[in-house]
């Protein structure tokens, strides 16, 4: 499930990408595409960041558990 998180995040971190590079040289015809891609790509980083964090809090709980 969180591999395909990952590769959701590369996808939307992609499209966003190159948005942004239409959106520079004038190709882009709605700038709020390119914002809301933007916007996707980035909360989608903080949401997989935040359950990567609390399965590494979850697992140094487990190993504190066992000493």
């Amino acid at each position: 499930m969180l591999g395909g998180a990952v590769d959701n995040l590369s996808a939307l971190q992609s499209t966003a990408d190159t948005l942004a590079v239409k959106a520079v040289t004038g190709d882009l015809t709605d700038i709020h595409q390119a914002t809301l891609a933007a916007t996707r790509a980035q909360v989608t980083m903080e949401l997989v960041s935040a359950v990567r964090n609390k399965g590494v809090d979850a697992f140094n709980e487990i190993m504190r558990m066992q000493a």
